[in-house]
């Protein structure tokens, strides 16, 4: 399994009102800073699929937005300020281990986004009573455990079998 990388805005207490808003929302108290996938809260830096982008991306449905060069992911953001770059995994079988060459990378959490790779099922939902509680998120927004990760996915898709963004990917997620 390779690993995507993908650029996006940081979300947390220097967005101010729209932080405090949606900390409110969420009920997500914990939260130092929000580290998702998720487009509506943390936007990828680049929205715009460019024509010298489409041998550097992933040509998938809903994953368009994700690079396979990291090199060439960097100069594309080398002149935006206030975003990160993240090194991703969509449903790794057990936890990933990075190549020597993302050392720099950590592991910092699993998100549970929609199919269509853009709403966070953890961050962005409102909650599941009754399958997960928020003290269960880390000060990111993540799930800490893969184990409970895909825990989480099945039984968002069992329970909920109408519920589109409960039908969800599991996303390993470097910083």
């Amino acid at each position: 399994m390779e690993p995507w990388f993908i650029a996006t805005e940081t979300f947390g207490p220097a967005d101010g009102d729209k932080w405090t808003g949606y900390v409110k929302w969420s009920g997500l108290g914990q939260l130092d800073e929000l580290i998702s996938l998720d487009t509506m809260l943390c936007p990828t830096l680049l929205p715009e699929i460019k024509d010298d982008y489409w041998p550097h991306i992933v040509n998938a449905d809903g994953c368009l937005r994700f690079f396979t060069d990291l090199s060439f992911l960097r100069r594309q953001v080398a002149d935006i300020a206030d975003g990160r770059i993240l090194c991703v995994y969509r449903n790794p079988e057990s936890p990933p281990i990075l190549p020597a060459g993302l050392s720099g990378f950590s592991l910092v959490g699993y998100d549970l986004l929609d199919e269509w790779a853009s709403i966070s099922a953890l961050s962005n939902c409102g909650g599941w009573p009754g399958i997960l509680d928020n003290s269960e998120l880390s000060p990111n927004g993540l799930i800490t455990s893969h184990t409970r990760a895909l825990q989480l996915r099945d039984l968002l898709a069992r329970q909920f079998p109408q519920e589109p963004h409960a039908q969800c990917d599991v996303w390993a997620i470097f910083v």
